[in-house]
């Protein structure tokens, strides 16, 4: 397995370091539209010929699906020659392997996408969800409600993430007004500080009582209870029913150029996805540090948790789960990307504060990033030869209504 290295403080990407990221995506983005190849390179890319898929991800169970196909073979049975994947700790190291081709099929923030295409002009395809649910606000023990948050720091894992958008609405929800600034900046009772930390600082963070909560993927919300340094405050699916945190992103001009190729990788996550739903002690095996197969540093416990402990009554004691009739999972594994959501999640973004430039977002019609962004055509085939949508309790329709709850 090949690991990215990564030096990052506990404060996360700061504002100039944002920036900077950000001006990184523009100027790698025409690169990107030339796929960052030679002539001889982009001949055979016009040609169709096929290519490695290579997967980057975090650790995180978001990635999952991608991990299991690789691991199960599922890439190979269809005709696809996949690399062990590349690890990364962090949104922008990814984003930037993406750009520069170091790998070529990731799992992504869906508002990572948006920003990526509309506010650095990267053209790249959201294929697939990756799951839906998965994500929590984790907090100190002594946190019991979100008005006590007031005056203190929560870290999210990147500005463009549905952890932000459903963080920001909460709090304002109870009263609370979100600030961003310097981790030691003084706050006053009703104002809390967001910061960006990679997922894997933010449980040694809240350990050291740096800051005061975070809301992230699994398996860093399960890794806290496990250590008993932090509870879970709410369940982000348990305020958006069944939303997408991560979707598999690929170039565009591999969907273009490459449709066999874009079809036989969504085959085998769709497929990966069907098997993960009923097998979830085989998942946090293979996902496991006892695994064997370095995909995380997570223990098979941890992991455990994450995948199965949901339905616990305490959870709908202390408020983690005010929606029990929604009748969800901590984390489940559907790849069809609902327009609804894509618009729904649109409209959200236009009133979260991010750190940048985003400007783009003003005049950025719903309808159109559900048409121009996202592309279903390779998940209905794939859904449709692994079962159905009723094999992933889909809506024969292929639509749905959302439902977030952010009070």
């Amino acid at each position: 397995m090949t690991h990215h290295p990564l030096t990052c403080d506990c404060c996360g990407m700061n504002r100039r370091q944002f920036l900077q990221f950000g001006g990184l995506l523009a100027a790698s983005a025409g690169l990107s539209l030339l796929g960052g190849q030679s002539p001889l390179q982009a001949a055979s890319l016009a040609k169709g010929q096929d290519q490695p898929v290579k997967i980057g991800y975090l650790p995180i169970l978001d990635a999952s699906p991608l991990l299991i196909a690789h691991a199960r073979g599922a890439f190979k049975n269809e005709g696809l020659t996949a690399p062990d994947p590349t690890r990364f700790r962090s949104w922008a190291q990814l984003s930037e392997a993406f750009l520069s081709r170091q790998v070529n099929v990731v799992h992504m923030l869906f508002p990572t996408t948006i920003w990526m295409r509309y506010g650095k002009s990267v053209p790249a395809k959201v294929v697939a969800w990756n799951h839906t649910n998965g994500s929590a606000l984790t907090v100190l023990p002594s946190i019991d409600k979100p008005r006590d948050l007031g005056g203190q720091v929560v870290a999210i894992p990147f500005w463009y993430s549905i952890h932000n958008i459903v963080l920001q609405q909460l709090l304002q929800k109870n009263g609370l007004k979100v600030v961003r600034r310097p981790i030691e900046a003084k706050l006053a009772a009703d104002e809390v500080n967001l910061v960006v930390l990679p997922p894997a600082e933010m449980v040694p963070a809240l350990a050291s009582k740096k800051i005061a909560g975070y809301i992230v993927a699994e398996p860093f919300n399960a890794a806290a209870e496990t250590r008993k340094i932090g509870k879970v405050l709410r369940f982000t699916g348990d305020i958006w029913n069944d939303h997408a945190c991560c979707v598999v992103l690929v170039h565009e001009d591999d969907v273009k150029n490459r449709p066999e190729w874009t079809q036989r990788v969504v085959n085998a996550i769709v497929k990966s996805q069907r098997w993960m739903q009923g097998n979830r002690p085989e998942v946090a095996d293979i996902l496991s540090q006892e695994g064997g197969r370095d995909y995380t540093p997570h223990s098979r416990a941890v992991l455990n948790r994450a995948l199965s402990f949901y339905g616990g009554a305490e959870y709908r004691q202390d408020g983690a789960i005010q929606h029990p009739e929604w009748r969800n999972q901590r984390i489940d594994f559907q790849p069809y990307p609902f327009a609804s959501y894509t618009r729904e999640l649109v409209r959200l973004l236009k009133v979260t504060q991010v750190e940048g430039d985003n400007a783009f977002l003003r005049n950025l019609d719903p309808n159109r990033v559900a048409r121009d962004l996202v592309t279903d055509r390779f998940v209905r085939r794939a859904i449709e030869a692994n079962g159905g949508a009723r094999a992933f309790n889909l809506p024969a329709s292929f639509s749905r209504r959302e439902q977030i709850a952010f009070a």
